[in-house]
């Protein structure tokens, strides 16, 4: 029995007429049609062997996810051939033997239930392993040269789209806060004004009452450092001297402190303190993973993979690395950005 619901033909057209609103507007026009006919091709004969398999036993969104894998494998490694130096009599076959590989592979991970994720990082694994065996092979047949073999083995498109779709959002990202920062200067603007002018006023009456102005900063100084983590409290303590440092410490240990404290002079003490605070810390492959591994601690694995259910396979395999410490390779800035969207979606 066909399965129900299941359109191939119409799935296999809609995958075509979004491939060509994604294929490089730099390539030749033969190009891009090399490119959504293969895909459109692939995608109709995968999804017309699943829908006439009977004894494959699955549901539509089963049909539909081991021809979507096919469909867009197809569009990736079609692009990586264009850009491979290879000749283009050769493409075909390259294509054909990665497409009956992503079927094979596809198919018996749904049929024997493996977990989505897992069978997409197995897809890709094939799929790289076939691609580089065709081009040795070429290259052992005396059809390409070393540099041609090693220039079709470096091509990558779906890691290009993943850095330019990372890039895309850290430039969004960017856009975003430079607004924000714009609306909170100006109103940081108006506040200031206001409390110049109270400033004034209550450093006038403080030289006539009980508390200097001098005391009554390292009291502030003095309540931020009760939260302070002992080595940022150190840091900041070496820029005062001997005498300061022991009111400081006598000044921590006040019961009634907050009473003492004027609310503007505690804010201005903090902006000056921005300069005596540990520097931040550098982009490093160890402080990416020493992020990642934090919230690994910190969170079940179930929820930080549902977190990236709908990433693409090469997101999902450096998070999956990272969990046995091992760093996958993705370019540190983006290795960055998937750290910091995996902690703010927690």
């Amino acid at each position: 029995m066909a399965i129900e619901g299941f359109d191939y033909k119409g799935f296999a057209q809609s995958m075509a007429e979004q491939a060509k609103e994604l294929v490089p507007k730099d390539l030749q026009p033969e190009d891009q049609e090399y490119i959504v006919n293969t895909l459109g091709n692939f995608t109709l004969m995968a999804g017309e062997a699943v829908y006439n398999d009977e004894s494959l036993n699955i549901n539509t969104e089963q049909a539909v996810f081991i021809t979507q894998i096919i469909a867009e494998w197809s569009f990736h490694k079609s692009i990586d051939l264009i850009h491979s130096g290879i000749d283009r009599n050769y493409w075909d076959s390259i294509m054909q033997k990665i497409a009956f590989t992503i079927f094979e592979v596809a198919k018996q991970g749904v049929i024997k239930n493996v977990p989505q994720e897992q069978l997409l990082q197995a897809v890709e694994m094939h799929v790289v392993k076939v691609y580089k065996k065709c081009i040795e092979d070429l290259e052992k047949r005396g059809v390409i040269n070393e540099e041609t073999r090693e220039l079709a083995e470096n091509q990558s498109n779906i890691d290009e789209m993943a850095k330019q779709a990372a890039e895309e959002k850290v430039k969004q990202k960017e856009a975003h806060l430079e607004e924000a920062d714009q609306k909170r200067l100006e109103a940081q603007k108006r506040r200031e004004e206001v409390r110049k002018q109270r400033r004034i006023e209550k450093e006038l009456d403080a030289s006539a009452g009980k508390i200097t102005i001098r005391q009554m900063k390292l009291m502030s100084l003095a309540l931020i450092m009760r939260i302070l983590t002992p080595e940022k409290a150190q840091a900041i303590m070496k820029n005062f001297d001997e005498g300061d440092n022991r009111l400081i410490i006598n000044y921590m240990g006040m019961a009634n402190l907050e009473s003492q404290i004027d609310g503007d002079i505690l804010l201005n003490c903090l902006k000056e303190m921005k300069e005596f605070l540990p520097a931040k810390r550098k982009l490093t492959q160890e402080n990416v993973m020493s992020d990642l591994l934090r919230l690994y601690r910190s969170n079940p694995r179930e929820r930080i993979e549902k977190i990236i259910k709908n990433e693409r396979p090469l997101v999902k395999r450096f998070i999956s690395q990272a969990y046995d410490g091992e760093y996958s390779g993705l370019p540190l800035k983006v290795a960055d950005i998937v750290a910091q969207f995996v902690e703010d979606s927690i």
